[in-house]
């Protein structure tokens, strides 16, 4: 009898045991938590595509973050450098299993490895930055960056002396083609006879290869760069040869101070804090696609290079004035694609749908969307 009671005892035990590790493993299939405000410390996590240091696209995602970091209650933290697909599906599942509230994924190719993680853990809310899917617990988030894009167009409008300018551009997505787009219409508006020369990277941060990529552009008369890409690179590379720049990402002047003229910049705090103030108050929803622009100060343009005349400048903020107000028309037809098609009806605006999945260049832009 004793050593059946020992042997029941010894069962109880390790079935206590199992029963609790069972309580510690994640849930995958967990139930949405509750809608309603969160209590204690809120976990917030950033996956970057390149490192901080890049001086652009990560760099301007961190300095969100930094803003977030001082709000009370909130605790955050970052990796950077992912990779698309499985390196960044990795890092994401690693934030949710962690414990993470809530995860920022900034880059465009993290959207699939977002989804997938999303499905497992249901109580983590996902922001995913430039992308279109979306669920119950991810929506997706970006900024008009295309108004900042058409007010630096304008001013490469009004300085070119070639009437040829050129784009180093990363990859041929609806993101990159509509800021493309969006720069150009800024050029012809003031110069009809201006064009725009792109060349493809398919890359978002190579220093290397995006300065080659610059210098091949100056090569067949060039004489300002603009660039879609993380580094300083192109400007280097307008600099070197005693051409002008148009940044992107944030100001980076500094890197080539002779040739930066302005620069298309990004402002995540207002739309950071806004998200995190949502979860903490339990007003945060999935299936949204978040686009905020020039007028809640989300995008902005850098300051002038000495080399932009007072005219110039006055005529660029007087734009910037209007997009502060709301007033967006730059997407007014009648707009031509390459091959002279109207694409955009004279008077009409296109939808914000159109402008997500465009696919096809401008009149007045040198280059395939390949």
């Amino acid at each position: 009898m004793k050593h059946w009671l020992r042997a029941a005892g010894v069962l109880v035990f390790i079935l206590a045991l199992a029963l609790a590790g069972c309580e510690k493993a994640p849930d995958k299939a967990a139930a949405p938590a509750a809608a309603g405000p969160k209590t204690g410390e809120l976990k917030v996590g950033f996956v970057y595509t390149s490192p901080v240091g890049d001086a652009g696209y990560s760099w301007a995602h961190d300095q969100g973050r930094k803003a977030v970091e001082k709000m009370d209650g909130v605790k955050t933290s970052y990796v950077e450098a992912v990779k698309d697909g499985a390196d960044a599906e990795r890092v994401i599942e690693n934030m949710a299993r962690g414990g993470f509230d809530l995860v920022f994924a900034t880059n465009f190719g993290f959207m699939d490895p977002t989804m997938k993680v999303a499905k497992d853990y249901p109580n983590v809310k996902f922001m995913h930055c430039s992308g279109f899917k979306s669920s119950e617990n991810v929506s997706n988030y970006f900024g008009r960056i295309y108004q900042a894009r058409y007010l630096t167009g304008i001013t490469a409008g009004h300085m070119t002396k070639s009437n040829t300018i050129g784009y180093v551009a990363a990859f041929p997505i609806p993101e990159v083609i509509r800021g493309i787009n969006a720069f150009t219409l800024g050029v012809r508006s003031v110069n009809p006879k201006a064009q725009v020369r792109v060349v493809w990277t398919k890359t978002w941060f190579d220093p290397a290869l995006e300065k080659d990529a610059a210098v091949s552009l100056l090569d067949v008369g060039c004489d300002i760069i603009a660039q879609h890409q993380n580094s300083p690179g192109p400007q280097e590379a307008a600099q070197e040869r005693g051409k002008y720049s148009i940044g992107y990402n944030s100001d980076m002047s500094s890197f080539a101070p002779k040739a930066h003229l302005t620069a298309a910049v990004w402002n995540w705090a207002p739309l950071y804090e806004a998200t995190v103030k949502e979860v903490r108050e339990g007003t945060w929803k999935g299936n949204r696609a978040i686009w905020w622009g020039m007028d809640k100060g989300a995008v902005d343009i850098a300051p002038f290079g000495p080399m932009v005349p007072k005219d110039v400048q006055d005529k660029v903020l007087a734009q910037k004035a209007l997009l502060m107000k709301g007033e967006d028309k730059i997407f007014v037809g009648p707009i031509k694609d390459q091959g002279g098609q109207v694409k955009i009806a004279a008077g009409v605006k296109a939808e914000d749908k159109e402008l997500l999945g465009m696919t096809w260049f401008v009149e007045g832009v040198v280059g395939s969307v390949q």
